[in-house]
Parts: structure tokens; sequence; C-alpha cells
């Protein structure tokens, strides 16, 4: 056994001393439940204290950081400012007319491409509404939940978009902590959900992929469920 390793972690669980035959080698798998604790403890002594990522710079320059819990101190603000005549938001209970409402006609109706008369002007009951702040700043905690549980069941059963991804992160951005209890197994759905569709995703589109990590991240990492979270490469 290498030397130093006898000074183990503290133990967080009670462990009782044990007794190891001379001939222990902890390279091997373990044949005990006494072998497998103990080399447990000497794989967590070798974890070093910090570990230092590699990160391009001019990645986080052309991808700056959001504060995703600023949202809440301006939503007065926001709730305040008039919608546009055409944009008339569903009730909460409307799934169907929300999911229409975020994602449009196009990605609802999974049709690939606007014809050219809709090109030359946005109808947003054919590409759908952004999350903008006026609109999002008006949905109650039940609302946001209500709608976030819509289009995490169409996600279920259909494939990624960047519509779907808007609205996913102002969804969660939306969210107040802490979370309900439904909140909190929505979120988690989608997060392995999102998993699910990275692992399965075969062009390995930059920006797809890219949105995908984001919303692992923010469920991992700001709703704190660290389970979820990637493992450090």
């Amino acid at each position: 056994m290498e030397p130093g390793l006898e000074e183990l972690m503290p133990r967080l669980l009670p462990v009782g001393d044990c007794d190891l035959a001379e001939d222990f080698d902890p390279t091997v798998p373990p044949r005990t439940p006494q072998e497998y604790l103990k080399r447990v403890q000497i794989e967590a002594a070798r974890c070093p204290d910090v570990v230092v990522a590699q990160i391009d710079p001019r990645k986080l320059k052309k991808k700056p950081t959001v504060n995703i819990s600023s949202l809440n101190k301006h939503r007065n603000h926001w709730r305040s400012q008039h919608l546009d005549s055409n944009v008339t938001m569903p009730k909460s209970e409307d799934e169907e007319g929300w999911k229409k409402f975020c994602l449009g006609e196009r990605v609802y109706s999974e049709i690939d491409a606007l014809s050219d008369n809709e090109n030359l002007g946005i109808d947003y009951t054919k590409v759908g509404f952004p999350p903008l702040l006026s609109i999002v700043s008006r949905m109650n905690q039940a609302t946001v939940t209500s709608v976030l549980e819509y289009l995490i069941s169409w996600f279920g059963e259909k494939k990624f978009t960047p519509e779907l991804g808007r609205w996913l992160y102002a969804l969660l951005a939306c969210l107040e902590k802490p979370l309900l209890p439904e909140a909190h197994s929505l979120i988690r759905q989608l997060a392995r959900r999102c998993s699910e569709v990275r692992a399965l995703e075969e062009s390995k589109n930059e920006e797809q992929i890219s949105a995908l990590n984001l919303i692992i991240c923010l469920v991992s990492r700001y709703f704190n469920q660290r389970d979820l979270a990637d493992e450090p490469s």
C-alpha cells in the first residue's frame, strides 16, 4: 500500500475496523464487504483537493453567463409593460393552447419549413411567441409549472428545437426557490430527458448540445440537483 494512505479522509458514516487479510490488494476487485469499504476509503484519499478545468477563454467571451435569478427583482416592471395586440396568452389549463403559443404551428404540426409568403413577415401563430419578459412576468408560479409540464411532456416524444429551448430556459428562470414538489419532479425529468437526447445526438450539432448542456447545468447546479450534474472530464 502506498505511504500516506493510512491518513484517510474523515468518515461521514460509522464504519467499523476492517479485518483484512495480509495479502489485501486494493487494485483487484473486492471479495468481501470489508475489502470494498477499505477500497472506497483509499480511492477517496487519492482524490485531489483542487481540480483545475481547462477552459478556452475565447468561448466565454462569445457566450457570457446570465444571472438567472435577476428576473424576479424586476418582475413588477416588466409586468406593467403593455403586450402587443396580437398576444393572447392561453389559460393556465389549456395545454394545447400553450404548446401552440410557445412553439408555433410550424413546430406543433411538425412542418419542416415556412412557405415563401410566411417568410415575408413574422406570423407568431406560425413560429410561436418568444418568451419575452413582458409575457413570462405575467405568469404566476402555478402557470409556470403547468406550462413547464406541458413542454416537458412534448419534449418526451418530440425532438429538441430552438423554440422549445428558449421557453424551457425562460420557465426555469421564472421558477422560484424553494421549489414546489411538482416543480422539483419536473426539472429532474427535464434534465434526464436532455441527457438522453444529447447521448443520441448523431450530428453533434454544437448549438443544440450547448443548449442541452445549459439546461442540465441549471437543473443540477442552480436548483441543487447535484446527482444529475455531468461528471468532470
